[in-house]
């Protein structure tokens, strides 16, 4: 597996490695969309599982029962199981181990392939929650959970496709797990959530994609798959909230030189050239690293960026801005 690093860039044979980009931390905040509601009513369900996250006694028996009822033969048993193994998870980080080493993963995986809707979202996002805790990231994976997550991804409701485009995400935070992400068909279906989903769901799809496109193999899978298109339109609403996500993502899609042709295809340059007349410092420092891949060995690409009126505020930025800008 080739895994690169996107933010050390070569121009004309000149090293710029302190151009990293390494502002990323509140561009890509966590990835948890468990929207679920905490304690809907006061059904004696609810009662109990508010009891259990108070009481750790309690918790581990009724954990141990929860698994047990993941194999009901009651779809609402198996439901209302994974709804409070979703839940207990989600609120204490203690969970997350007992939940797993109670064996809930495998039969909640197999939850992910259900044709219920409301089934398949509560195993999804149960898995979701049960990832935040690095310690099970590894067990998730191999004990299968890649293949329906994509599957959950391309059939689920919207909350689940982002409940899933966040699993998954969580699970590529293992740097073996990248690939056999990308070679599930995962890229394309993220790519499309960027695209049509809600905020959310592009949030959610740009954040996962940001941390597979670091895979050589990924990032032109994300290019065959059209990811430009969506990455270059949002990033020209600055009123959609995803300039900053949509640039990082793009960063790391340039080294390729697929991701430039398409880049200058869907009409990038003069995208990138009003972010640096308008947009945040950040945002400024950010194309200027895109436009200066661009460019690179290419007269013709050089020549487009000028001829957008790149010089002066590059001028400018040279001047005013941070010191990696100027750069």
């Amino acid at each position: 597996m080739e895994t690169e690093n996107p933010v050390n860039y070569k121009y004309m044979g000149r090293s710029f490695n302190d151009l990293s980009i390494n502002d990323d931390s509140t561009a890509f905040s966590d990835c948890n969309s468990d929207r679920s509601g905490e304690f809907p009513s006061a059904s004696s369900q609810n009662r109990r599982l508010l009891l259990a996250c108070a009481n750790s006694e309690n918790s581990d028996e009724l954990i141990r029962q929860l698994v047990s009822d993941l194999d009901s033969c009651s779809i609402d048993e198996q439901k209302q199981a994974a709804l409070e193994l979703r839940l207990l998870a989600k609120n204490k980080p203690e969970n997350r181990i007992k939940i797993a080493k109670a064996g809930a993963i495998r039969p909640l995986i197999s939850l992910i392939s259900s044709s219920d809707p409301y089934l398949q979202e509560n195993g999804v996002t149960a898995i979701l929650n049960l990832s935040l805790c690095d310690e099970n990231k590894e067990l998730i994976a191999s004990s299968g959970a890649i293949k329906p997550l994509v599957r959950a991804l391309r059939t689920g409701t919207s909350t689940a496709k982002e409940n899933a485009a966040c699993a998954l995400l969580r699970l590529s935070q293992v740097e073996e797990n990248k690939v056999a992400i990308g070679r599930s068909g995962a890229i394309p279906l993220l790519v499309n959530l960027l695209e049509n989903g809600g905020f959310r769901g592009k949030k959610d799809a740009s954040t996962a994609l940001y941390s597979l496109c670091t895979v050589k193999e990924n990032k032109i899978r994300a290019v065959e798959a059209g990811i430009m298109r969506p990455l270059v339109e949002l990033m020209a609403d600055f009123g959609s909230n995803m300039v900053d996500k949509s640039a990082f993502v793009m960063s790391v899609l340039v080294p390729v030189p697929e991701a430039k042709t398409a880049l200058v295809e869907e009409g990038g340059i003069p995208v990138l050239v009003e972010i640096i007349e308008v947009g945040s410092q950040r945002q400024k420092e950010i194309a200027v690293a895109i436009l200066l891949q661009i460019c690179e060995d290419s007269v013709l690409f050089r020549t487009m960026v000028a001829r957008e009126g790149a010089i002066p505020p590059l001028v400018a930025l040279s001047q005013s801005g941070t010191n990696r800008a100027k750069q």
